[in-house]
Formats: C-alpha cells, sequence, structure tokens
C-alpha cells in the first residue's frame, strides 16, 4: 500500500487525496511519502494512515525523511508512536488540552468511554454543555458504528483537532473491518458500496435487523443523526467505504430541512474509488454554529418520522 501525505487534504478536497494519493495495492507493505514543503492534513487522513499501518508488521511500513517544518504536527498528533515506527523528526512535546487528541485506538466499550471522558476536558468541551452534547454523541456512535458492526481486529483509530480562531473541531475514524455493504448486505440488497453508504445514511436502517426502522436500541439513525449535525451547521461531512465515496457538502442555505434521502442533499459521491477495506469518517463541527441540541434533536425525529409508514405504530427511537 502507498500513501502520500499532501501540503493540505481537508475535507474540501478529499476526494482527490483519496483518488491521487492512496493505493491499496500491496496489502502487506506501507510506504508513506511526503509533501516536503508543507503537511498540514484532516484528522480523517491521520486516522486512515493509521489504521492501515496497524494492518501490517511494523518492519514493513516504509516512511521517507519529513523535511517540512511543519511535519512536526503529524509526530504530535501521535502516527508514529501508534505506528510503533521511528520519525526523523525531533519535536518538542506541547499540552494537547484545547489543540487536539492524539491518534487513539478503541477495541473495547471500556475504551471508548475512557477516551470521551478524557476528551471532554482537553478541547475544553465541559464549559459549553450543549456543544459538549452533540461532540460526545458523534464520537459515540462513529465508535459504537465499528465496535457492533465492523468486525475489526484493530478496532477503531479516531483523533480529532480543534481550531481555537475558527472555534471549529475536525473529527477523523477509520477501521479496516468488513466494510458497509457487507453490514448492509446481511438484510437489506445493495449491489454497490455506494448504495450501502446510501443506505447507511438514511434513518430507519440498519444491518441489525430486517425489521423496518430497527429496534428500540439499535434504531438505525447513527449516521443520519451525525450527517444531520453537519448539516444543519452548514459543514462538511465524509464516508468512504470499498470502492464508495460521499460527501455531504456545506448547504447554502440556513432553512432546518433535513432530507432523509443523502442523495437529496447538496452532495458529492462516487462508486470507483480506490478500494478501501472498512470505513472512514470524517466531519468537520463549527462550534459557533451549533445550536440548541434539543432543536437538531427534533429535527431529526421529524425526518426520521416522515420515512415511516403511516399505518405502523411508531415508537421513538433512541438516538443514543
Amino acid at each position: 500500500m502507498k500513501i502520500f501525505i499532501p501540503n493540505s487534504a481537508f475535507l474540501g478536497n478529499i476526494d482527490a487525496f483519496l483518488r491521487d494519493h492512496f493505493n491499496p495495492s500491496s496489502p502487506t507493505t506501507l510506504e508513506i511519502r511526503a509533501n516536503q514543503k508543507w503537511i498540514f492534513v484532516h484528522p480523517m487522513v491521520l486516522s486512515m494512515i493509521a489504521a492501515l499501518g496497524l494492518t501490517v508488521k511494523s518492519e514493513n511500513i516504509h516512511c521517507e525523511k519529513l523535511e517540512a517544518k511543519s511535519a512536526g504536527y503529524i509526530v504530535r498528533m501521535g502516527l508514529f508512536k501508534i505506528l510503533n515506527i521511528p520519525t526523523n523528526m525531533s519535536v518538542s512535546e506541547h499540552a494537547p488540552e484545547g489543540r487536539f487528541i492524539q491518534l487513539t485506538q478503541i477495541k473495547t466499550s471500556g475504551q471508548q468511554s475512557k477516551f470521551i471522558t478524557e476528551m471532554v476536558p482537553l478541547l475544553h468541551l465541559d464549559k459549553e454543555p450543549e456543544q459538549r452534547e452533540v461532540i460526545v454523541h458523534i464520537v459515540s456512535e462513529l465508535v459504537r458504528n465499528v465496535l457492533e458492526h465492523a468486525k475489526a481486529p484493530n478496532g477503531a483509530i479516531i483523533c480529532a483537532q480543534y481550531f481555537k480562531k475558527k472555534n471549529k473541531i475536525r473529527i477523523g475514524i477509520a477501521d479496516t473491518g468488513v466494510g458497509i455493504k457487507a453490514t448492509i448486505s446481511r438484510v437489506h440488497a445493495a449491489d454497490t458500496d455506494l448504495e450501502a453508504i446510501r443506505l447507511a445514511l438514511m434513518p430507519g436502517i440498519t444491518g441489525t435487523t430486517t425489521k423496518a426502522y430497527g429496534t428500540g436500541e439499535n434504531a438505525g439513525a447513527g449516521l443520519f443523526f451525525i450527517k444531520a449535525i453537519a448539516d444543519v451547521n452548514r459543514d462538511f461531512f465524509s464516508i468512504y467505504s470499498g470502492n464508495g465515496f460521499f460527501k455531504l457538502l456545506k448547504k447554502k442555505s440556513e432553512r432546518l430541512n433535513l432530507n432523509a434521502d443523502p442523495f437529496e442533499d447538496r452532495h458529492s459521491k462516487g462508486k470507483d474509488f480506490p478500494h478501501w477495506r472498512g470505513t472512514c469518517v470524517g466531519i468537520d463541527i463549527s462550534l459557533d454554529q451549533t445550536r440548541e441540541f434539543s432543536i437538531i434533536l427534533k429535527a431529526i425525529f421529524d425526518a426520521y418520522v416522515k420515512l415511516k409508514n403511516k399505518q405502523v405504530e411508531y415508537k421513538k427511537p433512541r438516538f443514543s
């Protein structure tokens, strides 16, 4: 496998990064190259690299000498530490409080709880209850999806970064499990990875049961919930699995109108991307725009109900 870390790869241009800078061939080795002048990428990119690296032996990972001064960023985010490989860079350690959450491997619900508990004060979310609730729900849903559905031996790889000037949090998570299509196809027809992603983003569809709108414990609304938060805040959201890719684009209108079908949103997509054996998700959250959490929940609840057959007795799903 080969991956090139460009000077810039964020959700706005993540499509080009995936098509041009990721080669999944030769899965027993990983070659990491990087721009020699500047490096600054989304946490989703770092989570992908770490997830790939954990599938091969450390001695089969080759990372070229890093020349860019900004390469210290990926060192501080813990990429070399989690992969247990040496780096040619010597960087001073800075306290992460208020700036970033290093790459973390989560394989159990206990580790998930510990990560969330430590994340809240690190990003100063304990001072903003509504914002904290939004971010905690996003992280909980993303990790739970991996632990419950992905069958990923290495669990979930997650990291996050807070940008003080923009008051924005960026979150990336990746796994190398069975992928969305394998999960969804157990109970729903999905001919392609992209169609599986579409189904996974629709409320009421879950890979755990054929029952319409899931169960009280699994309502099939986790990814829809996350996409809805990004949509409400006019932020980016992307999901990548197999050869399929979907990216929610920033909406131009401030109207609080959520679509149950993600293909009705303003978006970009593709079904011929380099194959990723698992699932990757990236999301940006502008905290200045985050509205009252109850308003978001009501909008999601309303969109969920619209899909349900009116003649089927409705039981309010649990979104946690």
